[in-house]
C-alpha cells in the first residue's frame, strides 16, 4: 500500500487550486480523485480501482487528515486537507468567473435538483450542460451526452468506486474536462445536510461530527479507517 503514497498529491492547497484553474483555463483534461483511507484500502485489493489511480491524467488528493497523517508519518511533504466540498465550491467558482460548463451527475432526485438551483442562483454565468441524479439512469446515455456536449467540469456523486468508475470510462470520449468524484458532497452544497461546525473542520474532526450524527457511519468508519492504520505499515 505504501507505493500509493507516492500518488498523492504533495503540494499545498492554494497550489492545487492554481493548477486546477490553470488546466480548466487551458481547456485540458484532469480526473481529481478526493482520497480519503477507504480509497486507499479499495485500491489495495481492487487493480481496477488502483489503475485509475496511476493513469498519467489523474490527480489524488488528500480528502481525509487519516491520510494526511499516514503520510507524514512516511516522511511525505502532504501537509493539508483537500476535500471534495471545498473542490467543489473553487470549480463553481471558476465555472462562474470564466462562463465555463458543467455536468452533473449523482446524488438523490430532490437533492440533485436543489443542488442545480442553487448553482443556477448563486453561480449565474455557470453554464450547465446536465443534471442528473445517481438513481436508475442509463449510463450509456449519460456518457453520449457528456461527449456531445463536452463540458469543462463533470462532478460526480455516486459514491466510491462507482464515481471513479463511471468518469473513467467517460474521459476517453471528450478531449477536455475535469473530471471529479466528490462523494457526498452535493448532500452538503444543496443544504440537505449541514456540514460540520467549523471547529470540527478546523480541528479535522468532520469525520467524528458524521458519526455522531450518523452512527450507522461505524462499522464503515473502522472497516476502512481502524484497518487501514495496521495496513498501511505493514
Amino acid at each position: 500500500m505504501k507505493e500509493l503514497f507516492e500518488r498523492l498529491y504533495k503540494g499545498t492547497k492554494a497550489e492545487f487550486y492554481e493548477h486546477t484553474k490553470k488546466v480548466l483555463g487551458e481547456s485540458g483534461k484532469m480526473i481529481i480523485v478526493t482520497a480519503n483511507p477507504e480509497a486507499f484500502m479499495l485500491a489495495d485489493k481492487d487493480s481496477k480501482y488502483k489503475n485509475i489511480l496511476y493513469k498519467d491524467i489523474t490527480c489524488v488528493v488528500p480528502d481525509g487528515i487519516g491520510l494526511v497523517k499516514a503520510a507524514q508519518s512516511l516522511n511525505y511533504p502532504v501537509n493539508e486537507r483537500i476535500t471534495g466540498v471545498d473542490l467543489c465550491v473553487f470549480l463553481l467558482e471558476c465555472a462562474d468567473n470564466q462562463g465555463k460548463s458543467i455536468f452533473l451527475y449523482g446524488a438523490k432526485p430532490e437533492i440533485a435538483e436543489a443542488f442545480k438551483e442553487n448553482i443556477e442562483k448563486n453561480y449565474p454565468n455557470a453554464k450547465i450542460a446536465g443534471a442528473y441524479h445517481g438513481y436508475n439512469q442509463n449510463e450509456e446515455k449519460l456518457k453520449e451526452e457528456i461527449a456531445a456536449t463536452k463540458p469543462d467540469i463533470v462532478l460526480v456523486a455516486l459514491g466510491m468506486p462507482r464515481q471513479e468508475f463511471f468518469i473513467n470510462e467517460c474521459v476517453d470520449l471528450v478531449e477536455k474536462g475535469i473530471f471529479v468524484g466528490v462523494g457526498g458532497s452535493f448532500d452538503v452544497l444543496s443544504g440537505a445536510k449541514k456540514r460540520a461546525p467549523s471547529i470540527f473542520i478546523k480541528l479535522n474532526l468532520e469525520w467524528l461530527y458524521r458519526i455522531a450524527k450518523e452512527p450507522k457511519r461505524l462499522k464503515r468508519f473502522y472497516d476502512n479507517n481502524v484497518k487501514f492504520i495496521f495496513k498501511y505499515k505493514k
